[in-house]
């Protein structure tokens, strides 16, 4: 089993940054895709960016150069670094993992981001 748990969630103002970090514990996988997904307001959960155990990235249209995922393989952990933040990128942010061969998934319980002038 492994458990997530998600930190750095807050309230910024419209063009502020915040990171996000995810820390992995229990049986972690020894090849893993790790992720961050969010869901609005009255929306349904979207993917915002993945990453691989090798460094390969991809993220969606709306936060495309504004977002960086990044991962630290030997601390178990995710980052989500959010630059020039919107109201539209306000949500409950969750990290997630899946394991590559049995695709298996775990999900941290959520850090709200709000943001807010």
């Amino acid at each position: 089993q492994v458990q997530l748990v998600e930190s750095g969630g807050g309230l910024v103002q419209p063009g502020g940054s915040l990171r996000l970090s995810c820390a992995a514990s229990g049986s972690i996988p020894s090849m893993s895709l790790m992720g961050w997904y969010r869901q609005g307001p009255g929306k349904e959960r979207e993917l915002v960016a993945v990453i691989a155990i090798g460094g390969t990235t991809s993220y969606a249209d709306a936060v495309k150069g504004r977002f960086t995922i990044s991962r630290d393989n030997a601390k178990n952990t995710v980052y989500l670094q959010m630059n020039s933040l919107k109201p539209e990128d306000t949500a409950v942010y969750y990290c997630n993992l899946r394991r590559v061969i049995s695709g298996q998934q775990y999900w941290g319980q959520g850090t709200q981001v709000t943001v807010s002038s």
